[in-house]
């Protein structure tokens, strides 16, 4: 409950001047992220943090106060979870933004509000890489990759977020700022802390700077790129692939998405086709020949109607580029509830034939992308909210898919977080014992529970 004293004047005064904010109109552009939560609201105010110290002020204002307060990086959750509160404080990171590379340990020291393409790009001027790289790589912010353990195209061989974590600050919801792991590649000492805020998206603290692992630079990458007659075909393919070896790559779109991305970029893509695989190799020498062998010989066995490989970075990148467009390509489409339910890999025929007899029973379109390598998708359910039976119907088909992936042994976010959107079904995948140890650990770092409400609990 939200203290009737609370007045962010009170906050204001104990911050320097301009990072409280209370202007109706900029307090609008924080009600929504990017899944468009109906239910967010505008925020008593804004705190866009510059250091530190700014987040243990705000923390310690609104454990005093008992005021609600939404972590929020960039605001491309995809779950609803960094929309805002009546009655509550949205408190951002945009503004942290320093980082310092260290090619000696290979690790950057980043604050949350950086882009994790300025992160890969500050690496790379040290000639380093940083792998996890979700489709809005561009635009997502690393605090924000990290309270959601974001993952990516590449990560079905390089590993998501939390792999590349090392160390973090975090600020805890009385305001405690605690340091977490460092810049060490084996580190055991204690409980496994860092690895529990990782993924937390915003309820156990709030992420104020993430030291990074760096690896040296991504191998010039080959491309194959297939076109099948039917989805389940196509997902027989990257069962067979993902049996030999471990592409760099291995991605996947149903014909809606691969006649949306058309539309958007015309760069000639089948129309006809009903799936189509996107597959990179970035093995050293002439092994990665022979892993691109392979994937078009699982291709061609599954049935594929065409094959195409290349070693051309530029038309390798070109298929790349339009996989990422694949979720604004299919907006123009129409409203999205957008899904990421994951399964494991034998199950992923299953799961994408499930997904069209729900789309079908329903009456809706959904198209699905999907890391395919690693059993990740997207089905994206496509509908008109001004049509209140259509908007029911895709609501309806929003929780079959994620009753489909639990009971083929899935999960039902693999990447984008549990938010406010997915909380109901979240018992049902991981059963009373451990939602009852989820409440204990949150009760024991938030016992006001101020931080995030509402999300993942």
């Amino acid at each position: 409950m939200t203290s009737s004293s609370a007045d962010p004047s009170t906050l204001a005064r104990q911050l320097p001047a301009g990072v409280l904010v209370t202007d109706p109109d900029i307090l609008a552009g924080y009600r929504h992220d990017r899944a468009f939560d109906p239910d967010a609201a505008v925020p008593l105010a804004v705190v866009r943090a510059t250091s530190t110290a700014d987040v243990q002020t705000a923390l310690r204002w609104a454990h005093e106060n008992r005021v609600p307060v939404v972590p929020r990086g960039a605001g491309t959750s995809l779950s609803g979870g960094s929309g805002g509160l009546a009655g509550g404080i949205v408190l951002s990171t945009e503004k942290m933004r320093d980082i310092t590379i260290d090619p000696a340990t290979r690790t950057a020291v980043a604050g949350p509000g950086l882009l994790n393409a300025e992160v890969k790009a500050a690496a790379a001027d040290h000639g380093l890489w940083y792998p996890p790289d979700p489709s809005s790589f561009e635009i997502c912010s690393i605090g924000g990759n990290a309270a959601t353990n974001a993952g990516g195209l590449c990560c079905v061989k390089y590993g998501v977020t939390s792999d590349y974590v090392l160390g973090l600050e975090v600020v805890l919801a009385d305001g405690t700022a605690v340091r977490l792991g460092g810049p060490r590649l084996k580190d055991v000492a204690g409980l496994s802390l860092t690895k529990l805020f990782v993924g937390s998206e915003g309820t156990l603290g709030v992420i104020t700077e993430v030291t990074l692992r760096l690896i040296p630079p991504q191998p010039p990458a080959s491309t194959m790129v297939a076109t099948f007659g039917s989805v389940e075909a196509a997902a027989a393919a990257v069962i067979a692939i993902t049996a030999t070896l471990r592409p760099a790559m291995l991605e996947f779109m149903d014909r809606t998405t691969i006649n949306a991305v058309e539309d958007a970029l015309r760069m000639d893509l089948d129309r006809g086709a009903e799936a189509m695989l996107i597959a990179r190799s970035d093995a050293p020498g002439p092994a990665a020949a022979h892993e691109i062998e392979v994937m078009v010989r699982a291709c061609r066995d599954a049935g594929a109607h065409d094959v195409f490989d290349t070693a051309d970075p530029d038309e390798g990148e070109a298929f790349t580029a339009a996989r990422r467009m694949a979720i604004p390509a299919v907006e123009r489409l129409g409203s999205l509830l957008l899904e990421d339910v994951g399964v494991p890999l034998p199950m992923l025929p299953a799961l994408v034939a499930g997904v069209a007899e729900i789309a079908d029973l329903n009456a809706v379109t959904v198209a699905v992308i999907a890391h395919a390598g690693d059993g990740n998708t997207h089905p994206l359910i496509v509908y008109d909210p001004a049509d209140e039976k259509m908007t029911e119907r895709a609501h309806v088909a929003f929780g079959q898919i994620m009753d489909l992936a639990i009971d083929l042994g899935g999960t039902i976010t693999g990447e984008h977080g549990v938010g406010r959107l997915k909380k109901p079904w979240l018992p049902a995948q991981v059963g009373p014992d451990v939602m009852a140890l989820t409440r204990l650990i949150k009760n024991a770092l938030d016992p006001r529970s101020i931080l995030n409400p509402g999300a993942v609990l």
